[in-house]
């Protein structure tokens, strides 16, 4: 009985590795990256998102120097998806219901170039279904869309305390009133 369990266990894992799962990545930003990653959490298909900082010039640039706003990066998030359950098509719809993308300012509250609305593409390809989405976006509310549109360069990891911050601090008063109120609008339940 040992050996056929043994031979049905590489059986089922030589199958599994024939399907192999294709991870991509997007990045976003939409003004505080606690409110973006726990928005993305929710939505089937993907399968980690980290905050970070991206979009600057800074190298490993740290929470302190990004809020100052003098690094040039934004407040972001790097979303791991699998491409057979979601699309980066419609993580784009996610991104733009998440929040107002109209305003050059930011992302209310918190407003400054660190919490800007910006997209990252890493192929011509994801470039060309942003720019399609942004002028649908357009055309639908009667106005211009202020999300910036540049290619992905670099990417850093936020502080761990930073990671998973909804989640690890439901009470916080501003989760309670910014990221939980957005995460709803959005469409998700707490």
């Amino acid at each position: 009985m040992k050996c056929l369990s043994i031979a049905l266990t590489a059986t089922l894992l030589f199958t599994a590795g024939l399907h192999a799962v294709e991870l991509k990545k997007a990045t976003f930003a939409a003004g505080c990256f606690w409110c973006v990653e726990a928005i993305f959490e929710r939505v089937p298909g993907v399968t980690d998102v980290i905050s970070g900082y991206t979009g600057g010039k800074e190298k490993d640039p740290t929470y302190e120097q990004v809020g100052g706003g003098n690094t040039g990066h934004c407040e972001a998030v790097e979303i791991t998806y699998d491409a057979e359950i979601t699309s980066y098509s419609k993580l784009l719809d996610v991104f733009w219901k998440s929040h107002d993308p109209t305003d050059a300012r930011g992302v209310a509250p918190d407003f400054g170039k660190q919490y800007r609305s910006a997209l990252f593409y890493r192929s011509p390809e994801e470039k060309a279904v942003i720019e399609a989405s942004k002028t649908a976006l357009e055309k639908k509310l009667g106005k211009k869309i202020a999300t910036e549109i540049s290619a992905f360069e670099k990417f850093y990891p936020a502080e761990a305390y930073h990671q998973n911050y909804v989640k690890l601090n439901p009470k916080n008063p501003y989760v309670r009133n910014v990221s939980i109120p957005r995460l709803i609008e959005a469409g998700f339940k707490e």
